[in-house]
């Protein structure tokens, strides 16, 4: 008998009669990176005199039972806790994989219960347990891991597993499996290339891939079962850890090009759009980054975990390969084209935002600080690629009106976490009750913003710049309209997405952001 599960527990079989004597299951996944899905499967009763019955079943894990890898998610744990152990990874890594696997799962602990499971898989799985068919954990994860996801689980008679001193995969998966139960004494669950001797070592293959990895697979498995068809990522899938929506903040740095009205010359402007290429290219890579060290709270959040990654729909691996693929591709279309100031504001760039992702999000207010300053040091890049560096006015205005900005962001997600967990939710450091301070806070700065445009109308710089630098004043009604709205919308558990992002995709935005442009020129 299984015992009680709870509501954090992943999943519940209740079985049902059928009336053609077959057994139905419905499998209810409670899980706190998803919302419920009930899934149904039904087959043949298995009779108790089916040898299958009484064959050991042996299951993989990464990539098998869970749609990640357990290696990579702990490396990133460890990493993101601790920067400076990417030197000690290296070190156990001379030692083998095995010992690299074991020494960073000695220092991390895995939230089993937010893991992608195959729901298809786990469902199978029960049904075999309910059987009381004997279940054998065989995973080249580290033992602890195992361990920690078989006690969660609860449906595991054995687990081998690596030891630290032999990594349990490929030859040496079968060679244990086949000294513990004998070639063809056992049936395998696996999911990639390593796993094929394995497979032929057994009396029966279970295959967890695509359908074009299967039909590569046929050939050389006759012995194929089952198979538990996984849908390949399409083209979609594969850009969305790029967040390339998110490229419509780099437009800022166009921003010092617009302010001192060089509409004259295409050379400038060729300049700024390929300091956007690579600033896009560049935030593309910190996104996925800090999309692999995020994991386990993309997986709580009600949107973020049906990112790729946290959903299992990408490859961690791959996402560790595009990461400085495209920080590369970045750095080489700014050596090639702009400045080499260009290259050092890029470089400020990747570090402060490689910093907050590790550590500095977590900070309380210096979080909202410096997603403010990520901001302006778009708009510096932008100075810095066609050699036109901002005002004192340009950097005040765009100081408030930025931290404004990154306020909305976090009250906004501390709105969302909690309308989805409670008055105890968190978001980052921030508590339910310090909303009304966010919120306070970020009105403020919005109207000292508009207050340094104000005084910048005012002053002898305006008269320089402007020949109707009167006309400017129409832009102050305008912001302020565009900001209280931002905040009400904030307000209302209504803004999903970064507020620039917002800004673009609402038509009031749109539209009051056209009239203040219009307005701007007109002053010209």
């Amino acid at each position: 008998m299984l015992p009680q599960l709870g509501i954090t527990d992943p999943v519940r079989l209740d079985r049902q009669d059928h009336p053609q004597s077959h057994r139905k299951y419905k499998l209810i996944w409670r899980h706190p990176m998803d919302t419920t899905i009930s899934t149904e499967a039904e087959g043949p009763p298995q009779k108790n005199g089916d040898a299958g019955a009484s064959i050991p079943l042996a299951i993989d894990l990464d990539g098998t039972l869970i749609r990640t890898d357990s290696l990579i998610e702990s490396l990133m744990r460890l990493f993101k806790s601790s920067p400076m152990s990417g030197f000690s990874m290296l070190a156990w890594l001379a030692g083998g994989r095995a010992r690299l696997k074991q020494e960073v799962a000695r220092r991390v602990t895995l939230d089993v219960s937010s893991l992608p499971y195959n729901i298809e898989v786990l469902t199978f799985l029960r049904d075999q347990h309910h059987d009381n068919r004997p279940l054998v954990l065989a995973t080249g994860a580290d033992a602890h891991i195992a361990r920690q996801i078989a006690d969660y689980l609860q449906i595991f008679d054995r687990v081998l597993a690596s030891d630290g001193t032999t990594n349990l995969a490929g030859t040496a998966k079968r060679e244990r499996l086949a000294t513990e139960f004998g070639i063809g004494g056992f049936d395998y669950l696996g999911n990639g290339r390593p796993d094929l001797p394995v497979w032929q070592a057994a009396r029966r293959a279970m295959v967890v891939g695509s359908p074009a990895f299967v039909d590569r697979l046929r050939a050389r498995l006759p012995n194929l079962d089952r198979v538990f068809a996984v849908e390949a990522a399409d083209w979609r899938t594969w850009l969305r850890p790029l967040r390339m929506y998110q490229w419509l903040k780099n437009m800022l740095v166009f921003v010092p090009l617009l302010g001192a009205q060089h509409f004259d010359a295409i050379g400038p402007f060729l300049s700024a759009g390929v300091a956007f290429l690579a600033f896009g290219l560049c935030a593309s890579s910190v996104y996925i980054l800090n999309d692999l060290l995020d994991l386990p709270d993309d997986r709580r959040h009600p949107r973020k975990r049906r990112r790729p990654f946290a959903s299992g729909k990408l490859p961690l691996g791959a996402g560790l390969a595009m990461a400085p693929l495209l920080l590369g591709l970045s750095i080489a279309v700014g050596w090639s084209a702009l400045p080499r100031a260009f290259l050092a504001v890029l470089g400020i760039y990747y570090a402060l935002t490689l910093a907050y992702s590790l550590r500095l999000k977590q900070i309380v207010i210096l979080d909202v600080i410096v997603l403010a300053a990520l901001f302006t040091v778009r708009m510096m890049a932008g100075s810095a690629a066609v050699s036109i560096w901002p005002s004192a006015w340009l950097l005040a205005f765009s100081m408030f009106l930025f931290i404004s900005l990154a306020l909305v962001k976090r009250y906004a997600e501390l709105a969302t976490m909690r309308l989805e967990h409670g008055p105890n939710a968190r978001a980052r450091g921030y508590e339910v009750s310090d909303a009304e301070l966010l919120a306070s806070m970020g009105v403020a700065s919005a109207f000292v913003a508009i207050l340094v445009l104000v005084l910048y109308i005012t002053s002898g710089a305006a008269h320089l710049h402007y020949g109707r630098h009167q006309a400017i004043w129409l832009v102050c009604p305008f912001l302020l309209y565009w900001l209280c709205n931002i905040w009400l919308v904030a307000h209302r558990g209504s803004m999903h997405d970064d507020p620039l992002v917002f800004a673009l995709k609402d038509r009031v935005s749109r539209f009051v952001m056209g009239a203040m442009v219009i307005t701007m020129l007109l002053a010209i």
